[in-house]
């Protein structure tokens, strides 16, 4: 077989637009993810039933349901449904984002179960209640055990975003695709495409490591 890197070198401009849209769906999905991850968790861990079961049902079905069927339900479906048409890049950032949150959810939850039930004791021993202490003291002990399993995560996330290619959004794999029917290079095309990836994700791995090792240390 006959190696023609050439080709994929010549359409660097395309590789590029790619790696522009997947830090671009990466950042949107990892902020939603997290952040509505977070709020989820805390209703998971809710005393109160009407935050209960709503979150606990967001958690089991975005879950339970695979990530590409949820991108193509939301791109193909929800016009149909809603009055409004949705782009490529808001159906792949609503499946992913709403997926990362359910399993960002539990991460919460586990962390702020971790806690030990003495620190909920004092602060209501010194008068705070319930969402002073889960700020002030619960969440910052809780956040630091959940970094490892959060930053686990974004890399997720990361990778997820190939997903996006299913309903034509231009991020790397899609542009990995499109340089491959052109020039009829498969291996070339996503041999480079999967050395983009590990060239933004190894930093973030190595990271998680020293993330790791550092909290181990000061537990």
């Amino acid at each position: 077989m006959k190696w023609d890197f050439a080709s994929v070198f010549d359409n660097t401009d395309a590789l590029l637009a790619g790696a522009a849209g997947t830090l671009r769906l990466f950042a949107i999905c990892l902020v939603c993810g997290l952040s509505l991850g977070l709020v989820v968790g805390l209703g998971r861990y809710a005393r109160s039933k009407w935050l209960y079961w709503p979150a606990t049902a967001f958690v089991e079905f975005f879950r339970n349901t695979p990530v590409l069927v949820q991108i193509l339900w939301f791109y193909f479906a929800l016009p149909i449904l809603l009055p409004f048409t949705i782009n490529p890049l808001a159906a792949a950032a609503l499946g992913i984002s709403l997926n990362s949150a359910a399993f960002s959810a539990e991460i919460y939850r586990g962390g702020i179960q971790s806690i030990d039930k003495g620190q909920w004791d004092g602060a209501r021993a010194i008068g705070m209640g319930w969402g002073q202490a889960m700020r002030r003291i619960i969440l910052p002990q809780a956040i630091k055990r959940m970094l490892p399993a959060l930053t686990n995560r974004a890399i997720e996330i990361f990778k997820m975003s190939t997903l996006a290619s299913a309903v034509a959004y231009v991020e790397l794999l899609q542009q990995g695709k499109l340089i491959a029917s052109l020039n009829f290079n498969p291996i070339e095309a996503y041999t480079a495409v999967a050395v983009i990836f590990f060239v933004f994700l190894w930093p973030l791995v190595q990271f998680t490591y020293v993330l790791e090792r550092r909290l181990g240390r000061s537990e």
